[in-house]
């Protein structure tokens, strides 16, 4: 391991293994997928500049798509010029402040062993003894993302880098991100890491996260139905801050679900507001259930995603057998304990199929399921 990597400890699990990935020489690409600010290009850039010090790769590439955030549109080093660079350079700045000093990056880029590439001009060469740094994955088409793998040549190592969930473009359903994670997973000497909310090691991530969730949310087009909810709650409830309203009545018949437990819709309120919403003998929801005519039920949007699954979810104590819900990949994981699996997943899969309808709705994030393995219970001392 490098003198840069050695001052960078992981701060959780899928840190750990974004580390052992990089260094270990049985893969030759390496995926790591997660939301910002769980160390994907943190961790890769230390590894690549490390690599190019000590000598086991001559070359380091770096290369990034530049896309204008009001517009979505993605431009090229050809449109931006010599700006291309600059913002190459700004962002390799940012990632290594505090690890290495600036003057001996900038060493290596003048003696060429440190270079920023555009994605776009790739084809037709081939790289030897290189790292290669694939960034923002999600923001390119999946076929560069190949176009790219098919650059690599003899003792060469390939990362890759994107957010399937919260930073690929709205308007697209499968991001590049997510196929080329799709393509990893099955590719022999790749290692594809999945990162989640709990790999968040920068300050403020979580929060703009959360952010990020309620502004998509509140954006989301709603029905009649679930606008009969927030004009109701508008009178009823004037000073609870309904974030949005989730009706899922036509999937409850598609899927069977006739639990007296499961609601109608669910409606989303702020972090602090569910009391306002309910009232305090639960007067408030009545009202708007009866203006609605829909059985409701409401959770404080916070990043424990638990709370939401046990409110919908057909079988009303499965909540105490979730043991974790958090991003893999384009999805939410939600892994529960094996001996109520079956339970939780429903006949024919139909509850986690329901979950999935409804988060789609909601976030436009798929669910699903993972059996995990109980623990062994500790003797009780006498």
């Amino acid at each position: 391991m490098g003198k840069l990597l050695q001052k960078l400890k992981p701060l959780s699990p899928g840190q750990e293994e974004i580390r052992n990935a990089l260094t270990s020489d049985e893969y030759e690409i390496v995926g790591l997928f997660g939301p910002t600010g769980s160390g994907k290009s943190l961790f890769s850039v230390l590894y690549g500049i490390d690599a190019v010090l000590n000598g086991k790769f001559k070359r380091f590439i770096i290369s990034r798509p530049v896309v204008d955030v009001v517009t979505g549109r993605e431009i090229t080093a050809q449109e931006l010029g010599p700006q291309y660079y600059e913002i190459a350079t700004t962002y390799l700045k940012d990632v290594l402040a505090g690890f290495i000093e600036w003057s001996e990056v900038e060493k290596l880029v003048k003696e060429g062993r440190v270079m920023f590439a555009d994605f776009h001009f790739l084809r037709g060469r081939t790289f030897d003894d290189t790292v290669i740094f694939l960034d923002d994955a999600q923001s390119i088409p999946p076929q560069s993302s190949i176009e790219m793998l098919m650059r690599i040549g003899r003792n060469s190592k390939f990362v890759i880098a994107g957010d399937p969930v919260f930073q690929k473009p709205q308007s697209v359903e499968r991001d590049g991100a997510t196929i080329i994670r799709e393509v990893l997973l099955g590719e022999e000497k790749a290692k594809v890491v999945d990162l989640g909310l709990k790999d968040i090691a920068r300050p403020g991530a979580k929060r703009n996260i959360r952010l990020f969730i309620e502004m998509r949310m509140r954006n989301r087009s709603i029905n009649e139905a679930e606008k009969r909810v927030i004009d109701a709650a508008r009178v009823y409830a004037p000073d609870a801050d309904v974030i949005t309203v989730v009706e899922f009545v036509d999937a409850k018949k598609r899927f069977g679900i006739a639990s007296e437990h499961v609601p109608d819709a669910l409606v989303v309120v702020k972090e602090g507001y569910l009391g306002r919403l309910v009232g305090r003998g639960g007067e408030r929801i009545q009202k708007i259930e009866q203006d609605a005519e829909l059985r409701l039920r409401a959770v404080e949007l916070t990043l424990n995603f638990a709370n939401a699954v046990g409110a919908v979810h057909p079988v009303s104590w499965i909540q105490k057998h979730i043991v974790d819900v958090d991003f893999q990949g384009p999805e939410l994981a939600i892994k529960v304990r094996s001996d109520e699996f079956g339970a939780f997943v429903g006949q024919k899969g139909f509850y986690v199929k329901f979950l999935d309808t409804i988060f789609r709705k909601l976030m436009g994030v798929g669910a699903r399921a993972i059996e995990v393995a109980e623990e062994p219970k500790k003797r009780r001392k006498r």
